[in-house]
C-alpha cells in the first residue's frame, strides 16, 4: 500500500483473525506440495508462493500481541474418514483425501511451526473455506467486543476473501492485510484486494495498521 486507508485501523475492539496457516499448505512435505506436481496449472503458480505470508503473518502476530490485540487462528480440519468433506472431497478435489489433508488429529492440520499459537491465543476449527460457518469464531469475536478484523493467512482467493466478506456481511469493520496473505499466484491475490476494497472492506499493510496501533488509533 503506498496510501493509508482514509479509515481508523483501531488496536481496541479488534481481533487478528489467522487463515490456515497449517502444514497441509505450507510445509515442503505438506499436501498441497505433495499433490501440486500432478496439477495442470501455469508454471508460475505453486504452493510454495504461500510460504511468503509466514514472516508478514509473524510480524503482524507479534505486534498485536504487545498492543493485546487478541489473535484467533482458524484451522481447517476434517474427520479422518472425512465423512464431513462435502463437496469439495466428494466431486471437486478427491485426491485431497489421498494426501491426509488436513485430517483431524495429524501433522497436516497443525498449525506451522514457525506461527505457533501462544497462551492467550484462540483456535477455532472449520470444515469449510469460511470461519464463520458453523464454527464458533462470532461467540469469541463478540465475548472479544471485536468489531474491527484483521485477515492474514491464506489462501487469499479462497479461505481468508470467503472469512472476510462473511465478516463485512456481519458489519464487521474488515482489514485484509496484504503483505501478510498469499496465495499459489500473485494474480490471485490482486484480484481479491481489487475487489474487495469496492464494496466490503479495505486492504492495509502491515506498517500501516501497526503504526497506527503504536500511535493509538481507535474509533
Amino acid at each position: 500500500m503506498t496510501e493509508p486507508p482514509a479509515v481508523d485501523l483501531p488496536a481496541t475492539e479488534s481481533a487478528v483473525i489467522v487463515v490456515d496457516m497449517q502444514n497441509s499448505y505450507l510445509h515442503p512435505e505438506g499436501a498441497f506440495a505433495r499433490l501440486w506436481p500432478h496439477m495442470e496449472t501455469p508454471p508460475e503458480y505453486g504452493p510454495q508462493r504461500m510460504r511468503r505470508a509466514i514472516p508478514g503473518c509473524r510480524r503482524l502476530i507479534d505486534a498485536a500481541r504487545r498492543e493485546q490485540v487478541p489473535v484467533i487462528y482458524l484451522k481447517y480440519v476434517y474427520r479422518p474418514d472425512y465423512r464431513d468433506g462435502g463437496v469439495l472431497i466428494r466431486e471437486v478435489w478427491p485426491a485431497l483425501k489421498e494426501a491426509n489433508y488436513v485430517a483431524a488429529g495429524t501433522w497436516e492440520a497443525e498449525i506451522v511451526d514457525e506461527l505457533t499459537p501462544a497462551e492467550g491465543d484462540f483456535v477455532v476449527e472449520k470444515s469449510r473455506y469460511s470461519g464463520f460457518y458453523a464454527t464458533r469464531l462470532e461467540t469469541v469475536l463478540r465475548s472479544l467486543d471485536a468489531r474491527t478484523l484483521y485477515m492474514c493467512g491464506v489462501g487469499t482467493r479462497h479461505c481468508v476473501e470467503s472469512t472476510a466478506r462473511d465478516a463485512h456481511m456481519r458489519d464487521y469493520r474488515v482489514f485484509i492485510v496484504a503483505d501478510a496473505t498469499a496465495d499459489v499466484g500473485e494474480d490471485m491475490e490482486q484480484s481479491v484486494f481489487a475487489s474487495f476494497s469496492i464494496g466490503f472492506g479495505w486492504v492495509a499493510s502491515i506498517d500501516e495498521i501497526i503504526a497506527s496501533w503504536q500511535g493509538g488509533g481507535n474509533s
